[in-house]
């Protein structure tokens, strides 16, 4: 019987990695929002973020996207207006199965005291608890998740 064995030996390296919990705060200086909390969703392959008023437009011959966020829990009275680049425009399916064509833009993301880019698609989630959704794409090979806890990771500054 042949078993498949993962690539990574036992005498290489592993890197160490910060811990989240099931929510923690985030910051994303690229848009003006300076905290925001947001789900870690292990079982999302991609970011999402909550946006309203979404109004795609051309800047400099290239595909540019205007839109709105209330970046407060169960506030709709906060808003943020935002401008990014589309990096992309595809379907996505949500965890109740139902498609939706989306834009996607790329943006910095500060968790703890890392800062990275991140692709973001760009939703309503006005029902929705949170107002982001951290995917697994942006987790990989920088955090584990400890689903019995919230906020390990430093308040954005």
């Amino acid at each position: 019987m042949k078993t498949n064995i993962n690539k990574q030996t036992l005498s290489e390296p592993v890197l160490a990695k910060q811990t989240l919990g099931w929510r923690e705060w985030v910051s994303l200086p690229g848009l003006g929002i300076q905290a925001l909390k947001c789900k870690v969703d292990t079982g999302a392959r991609t970011s999402a973020l909550h946006a309203f008023s979404v109004e795609p437009f051309e800047r400099d011959a290239q595909d540019w996207i205007r839109f709105g966020v209330h970046p407060h829990q169960d506030e709709l009275d906060t808003e943020v207006w935002c401008e990014a680049r589309v990096k992309d425009k595809r379907t996505v399916t949500d965890s109740g199965g139902n498609k939706t064509e989306r834009y996607f833009i790329e943006t910095e993301l500060v968790l703890g005291d890392q800062r990275f880019m991140i692709d973001l698609s760009l939703t309503s989630r006005d029902t929705m608890r949170f107002r982001m959704l951290l995917g697994r794409v942006a987790m990989e090979n920088r955090f584990l998740v400890d689903v019995s806890r919230s906020y390990c990771q430093k308040l954005p500054k």
